[in-house]
């Protein structure tokens, strides 16, 4: 069978175990179980003064490559310790990056029957809501200093209802999704009156739970609301953004992992735990499972830099899985990639507000080039 087969094979494996294992981030709160360049962000707390445009915040000359984007997100938001790690990492290195938040952090235990999902009865949901009123507090505190710091705050939606609930978001419909939308943003309204300093039409777009979700149904449904983007897409390889049903849609890249003999796999940190030892719980090795991520990560940013220098989505949660080598993989690689020349850590919206300024053309000839692939030995 020829190269290229098994690599249409790999990528629908890879496809298909997404929507496997990551059903089991619904069953507990997920973050719980050369020259340094900072740009803009979409201004998120009301009070924000304008800032200066960085450097690279321009249209392209003739001929000129684009930065190397790298779009670190986290998805659910909730962990008051990861926040204060990669803010200060990211704080160090000049780089910025979007927490996808799920909404129901924002309600302590004792209001979660405020919340009624889709096809649910009310006060249900597949992941944690936000604890202690003081647990609710502390995260508003780590928003607004993430909003203070350039960080983009996106959504994660609610109650995290994957295949196997009784009404996961695969079967949503406009309503539905509407009805999760309409509480999300609730939420974030009446945790202003309690000190949050995120404007809610800063929310722009974010992550469905388990990338599930008809993005036929659910584009249309973001684009009414003014929202601009959606990165719940999957890519064989790293691929620029593309509009979908009156959106961006920034896929999360298939890449080959070169410490398992280049099996490929959705480069979220999830898939990669799965594809190492199928999601055991093995902290002894650790420091192993952190070392061949690191790698992928590496491998897929130079194959990013050197070929069609598409936006590289680094998917994560806030976790500690396996003794946390997964989360020291995506520090280690903020820490570094963050300061490389040519190469700009930075939001979903930034990397929007810059296309907006180049030449159509322009972006739908980088589009037309083939997608970034890590290369076979």
């Amino acid at each position: 069978m020829s190269r290229r087969r098994w690599d249409k094979i790999g990528f629908g494996v890879a496809l298909i175990l997404t929507f496997v294992v990551l059903l089991v981030l619904g069953t507990v709160r997920p973050e719980v179980a050369g020259t340094p360049v900072a740009g803009p962000p979409v201004p998120q707390a009301a009070d924000e003064p304008e800032s200066v445009p960085a450097p690279w915040m321009r249209r392209l000359e003739p001929g000129e490559r684009p930065p190397q984007f790298v779009l670190f997100s986290f998805d659910g938001g909730g962990s008051h310790e990861h926040w204060q790690r990669f803010m200060a990492i990211a704080e160090e290195s000049g780089g910025r990056f979007s927490g996808f938040l799920s909404g129901i952090y924002l309600l302590p235990d004792s209001r979660r029957g405020e919340y009624t999902g889709p096809g649910h009865r009310p006060g249900r949901a597949s992941i944690g809501f936000g604890g202690s009123e003081a647990d609710v507090a502390t995260l508003i505190a780590d928003l607004n200093t993430a909003v203070e710091r350039g960080h983009e705050i996106g959504t994660h939606y609610n109650g995290h209802f994957c295949q196997g609930s009784a009404l996961g978001v695969g079967e949503w419909n406009t309503a539905q999704w509407n009805s999760e939308l309409d509480q999300f943003f609730a939420f974030v309204e009446q945790a202003r009156a309690d000190g949050l300093k995120v404007d809610p039409a800063s929310i722009q777009g974010g992550r469905t739970p388990c990338l599930e979700g008809d993005r036929s149904i659910l584009g249309p449904v973001l684009a009414e609301r003014g929202m601009s983007y959606d990165t719940s897409a999957v890519s064989d390889g790293i691929a620029w953004p593309y509009r979908e049903h009156g959106i961006w849609q920034f896929p999360m890249p298939s890449v080959r992992v070169p410490g398992v003999g280049h099996k490929k796999t959705i480069m979220m940190d999830y898939n990669l735990w799965y594809v190492q030892n199928k999601a055991r719980n093995e902290p002894q090795r650790a420091e192993e499972f952190a070392e061949v991520t690191l790698e992928t990560y590496e491998a897929a940013y130079a194959a990013a830099f050197d070929g069609n220098r598409a936006p590289l989505v680094v998917g994560n949660h806030f976790n500690e899985w396996s003794g946390g080598g997964f989360t020291r993989a995506t520090e280690r690689f903020m820490a570094g990639v963050c300061a490389r020349p040519e190469t700009v850590c930075a939001t979903y919206s930034e990397v929007i507000d810059w296309m907006a300024l180049q030449d159509p053309a322009v972006l739908e000839a980088f589009r037309a080039m083939p997608h970034a692939q890590v290369p076979l030995p």
